[in-house]
């Protein structure tokens, strides 16, 4: 029961209620096909069986959501650290701010410390600042609020204030939580730049301060956001104890370069042969975004030569094998562009 209390995070009595109840009837359908309808009584020993198990209630959990959370809660994205291809030193580092506080707090509290309350991702676009966002809602088994920073602007005098009202009280609600800010330098762009838009701006940056380090702390509440152009936000979001830790995520390293070719071509049919160490050099300069458009593009013009193949001999097999000459026209192809 401990077990479940810690994946129900978020739910009132009748999103519980509601769990329970659809546990139920997963059990129950689980073994229908044994009761014999036509016999005037159900044998005990089926009868006996009617207990609901837990893996009952995670099955149950896929159709039911935390009413908390359900306008503004997204699907887990289903991607793990090692879908993210090197930065190992940043992984590390976010595991350690990200999810040692949601999971460990009893930790912080006899240390006498408090883990950062928010966390800034910054980096050049394509470094990867979304995918490790997307890995860090996976792998801590928390609630996640995925927020896009300009979806919460309104051209209504308050509504912007109120949308982020309404983010802050649902992620409270739902607690432990992690709310993800997606190009939040829309959001909360500097004071003072000349802006013809009524003090809209300014109205929802002072809003989203108050909610971040206001009065009415947020407790069990993380807020990750990413951007790449920094020099955009106002000073008074990065200021210690809003965004405590501001991560600059660089473009990979040769070493990460050769890690995110081997995370992009390892699902791929590829010819015998196609070594990733090789693609290093050829590679300089590119972000993660960029390897992955290579990947893609090959296999993709191995697909156009399996599908020419099958146009032209029908009754044949064919199987679609992305070789090193594909991935050098990709490669060929991007450094021209």
């Amino acid at each position: 029961m401990s077990h479940l209390s810690e994946i129900t995070h978020g739910f009132v009595g009748a999103d519980l209620e509601a769990l329970c109840r659809e546990a139920a009837m997963i059990r129950l359908r689980r073994i229908m096909p044994e009761i014999d309808f036509d016999v005037a009584g159900i044998p005990y020993e089926q009868l006996a069986r009617l207990e609901v198990h837990m893996d009952d209630f995670v099955t149950a959990l896929k159709e039911v959501e935390p009413s908390a959370i359900r306008e503004v809660f997204v699907e887990v994205p289903d991607v793990h650290w090692e879908d993210v291809g090197g930065h190992e030193a940043l992984k590390d580092k976010l595991i350690e701010a990200v999810e040692w506080p949601l999971h460990y707090p009893h930790l912080f509290e006899q240390a006498g410390t408090r883990p950062p309350k928010g966390i800034l991702l910054s980096g050049p676009p394509g470094c990867g600042k979304t995918l490790l966002a997307k890995a860090i809602a996976n792998e801590s088994k928390v609630n996640f609020i995925s927020v896009k920073g300009p979806a919460l602007l309104s051209k209504y005098v308050g509504e912007s204030e109120q949308a982020v009202r309404e983010v802050f009280r649902k992620a409270r609600q739902a607690s432990p939580c992690i709310v993800f800010f997606d190009e939040i330098d829309a959001l909360v762009p500097a004071r003072g730049g000349g802006s013809t838009d009524a003090h809209v701006a300014e109205r929802v940056l002072s809003q989203f301060l108050a909610e971040l380090d206001g009065i009415e702390e947020l407790k069990g509440v993380l807020i990750l956001a990413a951007t790449n152009r920094l020099d955009m936000l106002d000073p008074a979001v990065l200021r210690p104890g809003r965004f405590d830790e501001v991560i600059e995520i660089p473009m990979p390293s040769d070493k990460d370069r050769e890690e995110i070719f081997r995370v992009h071509l390892r699902n791929k049919p590829l010819e015998e042969g196609v070594d990733p160490t090789t693609l290093v050099s050829r590679s300089s300069g590119f972000s993660g975004a960029e390897i992955a458009l290579v990947c893609n593009r090959a296999a993709l013009m191995a697909v156009r030569r399996a599908v020419a193949f099958v146009k032209e001999h029908p009754d044949d097999k064919v199987v679609t094998v992305v070789t090193r000459s594909d991935i050098d026209a990709a490669l060929a192809e991007l450094n021209e562009e």
